[in-house]
């Protein structure tokens, strides 16, 4: 699943790649060219690469445009465009409103793991892959944006970070209650969260591979029961 993502046909699909990179093609380029609202797909590919490569990270507009030379306009309509078909979708910061939380960053992330993979030529599983703790972290926010649509968006998904560079991977907020969750594929606890959990009273849990099952099962059978 971290692989190659969650496309169904994936799974049976004899050469899994070939199928990855006709999907892509035609899913990310194709499609989204035919709307009409963006002319250049080398532009999207060179978008889309920086984003993969930025999975799990805050995503500036302003750094994209300078960084690729593209008018900040053209890669804000691209980011809409790009959640609107449901291939990335960003992550709000989670705050009070106070000087010392950061409020107005997002970080990105892809609905599929597969289609990321794709774009990196990239399809190790090894422990040593250099983007192994990013991957793992956009398979379990994925799985969990996934789960709030499905269960009907009752939920607000979103990340938190002080000034001083703490941070929580993961905020699941409804009403008052609050879970907050460090996302690691090892199973060491850092404290990046130092802070969170004396402001809001709430415990930071770590999804690790090797906690993270019964976490995904739970989710799992609340969509079913939905």
């Amino acid at each position: 699943h971290m692989v190659y993502g969650g496309y169904p046909r994936v799974s049976t699909a004899a050469n899994k790649e070939e199928y990855l990179s006709t999907l892509t093609n035609d899913y990310l380029l194709k499609d989204t060219l035919q709307t009409g609202e963006l002319k250049d797909p080398y532009q999207i590919q060179k978008i889309l690469l920086l984003l993969a490569h930025q999975v799990g990270s805050e995503v500036s507009v302003n750094e994209i445009s300078n960084g690729l030379n593209i008018p900040r306009s053209t890669v804000e309509r691209t980011l809409d465009l790009l959640e609107r078909s449901f291939v990335i979708f960003r992550l709000r910061a989670f705050g009070k409103n106070k000087r010392n939380e950061v409020l107005h960053n997002r970080k990105v992330y892809f609905w599929d793991t597969g289609v990321r993979n794709m774009l990196l030529r990239e399809f190790s599983l090894s422990q040593s892959r250099s983007d192994i703790g990013a991957l793992w972290e956009n398979v379990i926010v994925s799985e969990v944006m996934k789960w709030n649509v499905l269960t009907g968006n009752v939920h607000n998904v979103e990340f938190w970070r002080s000034r001083g560079g703490s941070e929580v991977d993961l905020v699941i907020r409804h009403n008052e209650d609050i879970q907050a969750f460090e996302i690691k594929w090892s199973k060491e606890k850092s404290s990046g969260g130092w802070g969170f959990e004396e402001e809001y009273k709430t415990p930071i849990h770590v999804l690790n591979k090797h906690t993270a099952v019964p976490f995904l099962v739970q989710l799992q059978r609340q969509i079913t029961a939905y």
